[in-house]
């Protein structure tokens, strides 16, 4: 029951954390300035079990790109040095990661339901998605679009007054496990709509003439996973045939120039793209429910962390898709829309050219659907914390995204006859 109160303190979690030594463990900063420093970069990805936060693994560095990455602490000193001895800049963003985790939540211990302004564990979401339709039965319902590897149903949530012909915007959050804030997002937006309904004029009109589909965490079993085993997970948690390494990454597993570049067949590394498209169960239960709903759903959002970058097709390929000028503009109001609350800076553009090239993501995929208002949101922040966001900003984030996600569907509800 919802309103049961659930021990999920933060000290049980970072108990967990704790178990897997965190401590000590550290998140260097390079620009290397050349291909001889990306090879030294190569060398510690091979060499140093490292764990790369941006870009997303060692094959996507390029020379003068920013790169996060994260080193176990019986390695740390052995990265330090290499990269002084190869005259790499460096920087530490994070120098104990366990402290960094430890300081992620508002209160060492808590007993705590559901809030919108700290991080719910999977339980805490689901109890919530069922109470959230029943207190708002007239704007809010709840369905079941699949079932994950492990077996845990995929709750989507089906906002908007009823009415005939109405047409759609769907919004995810949780492909990747680690990435908090993410679904926190999802939740606040849902928030949002039901409070501000009937006072607020854009989102009163928002609700009244389109339905907003919205999925809290696609990648639910990795996502109970950050919580009980390994918080910096990433993956789904499908068994691999013929490896003992666990999980596809999500966002490289549609069929959007699926696993040609910026992707993985390695089943051990963080980008792998799945043994096909829609090998997942889980981007399988999301493609499955946009194909049926093809003709209503006009805009697709996908939300992840971090770096503020709000993308748009395509990631698979340089090409731009055919309405990039109309995308571009869009992202550049909607960017503005978001600085305007707290001045927080959004990089904009064509994923490849903006991050890094990267097929078989569901923006693209989405886009060449057919559905052309495609965008991809990496929320907060620049790498101070990367994935370990503290909890006090939670409310900022969630605002200042709100901007820009209302300015977007305002935009595509204008343009939709």
């Amino acid at each position: 029951m919802w309103a049961l109160l659930v021990l999920i303190g933060a000290a049980a979690v970072s108990a967990h954390l704790q178990d897997l030594a965190f401590d000590g463990q550290k998140v260097f900063r390079v620009i290397p300035q050349n291909d001889e420093q990306v090879e030294i970069i190569s060398f510690l990805a091979s060499n140093m079990q490292v764990d790369f936060w941006q870009p997303d693994s060692a094959t996507l560095v390029r020379p003068k790109m920013q790169v996060d990455f994260r080193v176990e602490a019986d390695k740390s000193f052995e990265v330090e040095d290499l990269l002084k001895e190869s005259g790499v800049e460096y920087r530490v963003l994070i120098d104990n990661l366990q402290a960094a985790l430890d300081a992620q939540f508002d209160s060492k211990a808590r007993i705590a339901t559901h809030s919108y302004e700290k991080y719910n564990n999977w339980e805490t979401i689901a109890a919530w998605t069922a109470n959230i339709a029943a207190q708002n039965p007239d704007l809010v319902s709840r369905s079941v679009i699949g079932k994950t590897y492990e077996g845990r149903p995929m709750y989507l949530l089906k906002m908007g007054k009823s009415g005939p012909n109405k047409k759609a915007i769907f919004m995810d959050c949780g492909f990747h496990a680690r990435e908090w804030i993410s679904p926190a997002f999802c939740q606040w937006f849902v928030k949002e709509a039901v409070e501000t309904y009937g006072k607020d004029s854009v989102m009163t009109t928002l609700l009244n003439r389109l339905d907003f589909y919205v999925l809290p965490v696609l990648n639910i079993d990795g996502y109970v996973y950050t919580w009980t085993n390994d918080r910096m997970w990433r993956k789904t948690r499908s068994k691999n045939a013929g490896s003992s390494c666990i999980g596809t990454d999500p966002n490289r597993n549609f069929n959007a120039g699926w696993c040609t570049i910026g992707a993985s067949k390695k089943p051990c590394d963080p980008t792998y793209c799945g043994s096909a498209p829609e090998s997942e169960k889980e981007t399988k239960a999301l493609a499955d429910f946009i194909r049926e709903h093809l003709s209503t759903v006009k805009a697709y959002l996908t939300v992840h962390s971090y770096s503020q970058l709000l993308l748009f097709p395509y990631s698979y390929t340089y090409k731009l898709p055919l309405n990039y000028e109309e995308l571009n503009s869009i992202a550049r109001a909607a960017s503005k829309e978001l600085a305007s609350l707290y001045n927080t800076k959004y990089t904009y553009g064509p994923g490849a050219t903006a991050i890094y090239p990267a097929a078989g993501g569901s923006d693209d995929w989405a886009y060449d659907q057919g559905i052309k208002y495609s965008f991809t949101f990496e929320l907060r922040d620049t790498g101070r914390y990367g994935f370990i966001l503290p909890e006090s900003q939670i409310k900022p984030t969630c605002e200042e995204t709100l901007l820009a996600v209302k300015y977007i569907a305002n935009y595509v509800l204008e343009h939709l006859y």
